[in-house]
């Protein structure tokens, strides 16, 4: 299959058997996105070589703080640019990965906008990313259609929900794509394919090129995509601010600088999101050498212990005072059709989850499945009537110091067998489904994704290398780890098609290692 890109001097793609790839990958957008690429790269290098350095600092007892550099930056009267029409209403977004039927529905559900994801809930095989923007081409263009081997046929309703994206964080490379003899960055490969084929076209069609910003630790990394945001809009005559996007506050480092983010992105910002699930890895891994810290089970790691409700309250502020929305966390219970007592349970959970973000100020929230859609619309529907937001709560009640942020006590919180199993079994489960291909994978009626189970093995190396005592007065230890694995693989690995043994091999190397590995997709990705 030719995909032309023998013309473009100094990109190579390692694989060229993904199907329909000559529809995306064409020379022009190769040579755009290399572009970007070769005009960025550096940048992104030195800023994530400082993500290490301010890890060592964490390590050395230097723990978070806001900036005193930027400190006129906070204290300054300035506003965000306006938000475009179709993002003022954000009241639910459902989120999902770049696969065409789930993209259908997603789209179709009711929601005001979807997230279509080359993050955390794609397993990025080189098929996947390249189906991923077929299928966004597709969608934008309103052609995306799909008939499943059964003969049901998928197609879009006349509304459907506003289109975002969400490219892959700073630190990842797209291996299939070299420049100049180099793995190409993901964020700029995402970005760039998307946008170079689907911008225009979005602008004719009323809507424009919006996107999800994953994992940024400081200001400068939204500094370095407002710069590509620039290039980019330049490069295709688009006017700049065009672009709109929306920042997860999803690592420890950002929430300390969410008025300096908001501010570097100003002209292409619309919203900050509580990325709660990332938010609560990333403080386990910023923190884990530090003396007494040590998170119990995650089920008991709510939205209402000191650390998280900080977070949420000092964003909902802080958004609030420049004009941008504030959207909430993920809900990510899936429907049971055959247990009507676990999901009357969940449902209510949900509602009561929703209805307090609502009540905090958010402007909106995730869901992960179509069913929570109605839901979570009654919620911010009973709470703002024919309001599509609520930015004029400035909540200038709200006092958030960085030891709020910091302040990590659980009441009552406690270390159980059950969490080691939980978290054990979680962490085989998607590492087996992400390894064969499914980077969203409904586990124990949950949606779990790559955050949640970075959560997971996070916690077992921490568990284990600080020594941990469970409730039950045993220590966690590598043998206890190792009993609790070989259980969960006796009980999990009777499925006929799994990689179960990989997923086991890669969870040691996480858990067991004397150094802790900063994202499981690093090595894993060696398996795909």
């Amino acid at each position: 299959m030719s995909t032309g890109v023998q013309s473009v001097v100094g990109v190579q793609l390692t694989d060229i058997t993904a199907p329909n790839s000559s529809k995306v990958l064409t020379p022009q957008a190769l040579t755009f996105v290399a572009e970007l690429h070769r005009r960025f790269n550096p940048e992104r290098e030195r800023l994530l070589a400082r993500r290490t350095e301010r890890q060592a600092e964490f390590t050395a007892g230097r723990l978070p703080d806001f900036l005193p550099e930027t400190k006129e930056i906070r204290r300054a009267e300035w506003q965000v640019n306006k938000t475009p029409a179709d993002l003022e209403k954000r009241w639910v977004e459902i989120t999902g990965p770049v696969e065409r039927k789930m993209m259908i529905n997603a789209l179709n559900s009711g929601a005001n906008g979807f997230m279509a994801d080359f993050e955390d809930s794609l397993s990025p095989t080189w098929e996947n990313v390249v189906a991923g923007q077929i299928n966004l081409r597709d969608a934008v263009r309103r052609a995306i259609e799909f008939t499943s081997p059964e003969g049901k046929a998928y197609t879009l309703k006349e509304r459907t929900a506003v289109l975002m994206v969400r490219p892959r964080g700073w630190h990842l490379v797209e291996k299939h794509c070299l420049v100049d003899g180099q793995p190409i960055s993901a964020s700029l490969f995402d970005f760039g394919f998307y946008f170079f084929h689907n911008a225009k076209e979005a602008l004719n069609r009323g809507t424009g090129p919006y996107f999800y910003l994953p994992k940024l630790e400081s200001h400068l990394e939204a500094r370095l995509w407002n710069d590509v945001f620039k290039a980019a809009q330049d490069q295709l005559s688009i006017p700049r601010g065009t672009i709109r996007a929306t920042v997860l506050i999803e690592t420890l480092p950002a929430a300390f600088e969410m008025d300096e983010i908001l501010y570097e992105l100003r002209d292409h910002i619309a919203a900050l999101n509580a990325g709660r699930w990332d938010y609560i890895f990333s403080t386990i891994k910023k923190r884990r050498n530090e003396s007494g810290f040590v998170l119990p089970d995650r089920a008991q790691i709510t939205m209402n212990v000191p650390f998280m409700r900080a977070y949420t309250e000092l964003l909902v502020k802080t958004c609030h005072a420049r004009g941008a929305h504030a959207i909430g966390g993920m809900a990510a219970f899936i429907p049971s059709h055959k247990d009507k007592e676990v999901n009357e349970r969940a449902l209510a959970a949900v509602r009561a989850d929703k209805e307090r973000e609502v009540g905090d100020g958010f402007e909106g929230t995730w869901v992960a499945h179509p069913g929570l859609v109605p839901i979570a619309m009654e919620a911010f529907k009973a709470k703002l009537g024919d309001k599509p937001h609520q930015k004029e709560r400035r909540r200038e009640e709200v006092q958030v110091s960085a030891r709020d942020l910091l302040n990590a006590q659980v009441p009552g919180g406690r270390i159980t067998e059950a969490g080691v199993r939980s978290n054990t079994g979680v962490a085989l489960q998607y590492l087996n489904a992400w390894l064969m291909g499914n980077g969203a994978a409904a586990i124990y009626n949950l949606m779990e994704d790559v955050a949640t189970a970075e959560i997971s093995r996070a916690q077992l190396w921490q568990w284990m290398h600080k020594g941990a005592q469970l409730d039950d007065g045993r220590v966690v230890t590598a043998a206890l780890y190792k009993e609790i694995r070989d259980d969960e693989l006796a009980r999990l690995g009777n499925k006929e098609a799994n990689r179960f043994d990989e997923a086991a091999e890669i969870l040691d190397g996480l858990v067991l290692n004397e150094q802790f590995t900063d994202f499981l997709t690093y090595p894993a990705y060696d398996y795909l």
